[in-house]
């Protein structure tokens, strides 16, 4: 089996299935973004530090360096972390999908 090809035929699966989960990949990321506002806005936060604070809360690494401290912010910064759960479920899923059809592709 060619390492080559295989990386190459996944990398093309891959880019195929992103295509079609696009709209709902690119929800999750305009929800956590505006979410992250919101709680930065009642936080008194930067933009930047918002935004931040939304991915680094959604993909759960939470360096806690910021922290909501109003109830409300941190039930949105929950939301947050759902986001995060479900965009990297999506991608793991569009990745294990693309394998398989890589490797019967690589073998032909």
């Amino acid at each position: 089996m060619d390492h080559r090809a295989l990386r190459l035929n996944f990398l093309a699966g891959l880019s195929a299935e992103l295509r079609v989960v696009w709209p709902i990949l690119s929800g999750l990321l305009g929800l956590m973004m505006a979410l992250g506002l919101i709680i930065g806005l009642r936080e008194g936060w930067s933009v930047q530090e918002s935004i931040y604070f939304a991915f680094v809360s959604g993909l759960t690494i939470g360096y806690g360096d910021l922290a909501p401290k109003f109830l409300l912010t941190r039930m949105l910064a929950i939301l947050i972390g759902v986001c995060g759960v479900l965009l990297t479920a999506l991608l793991a899923a569009v990745a294990v999908r693309a394998l398989p059809d890589a490797i019967e592709e690589s073998k032909k």
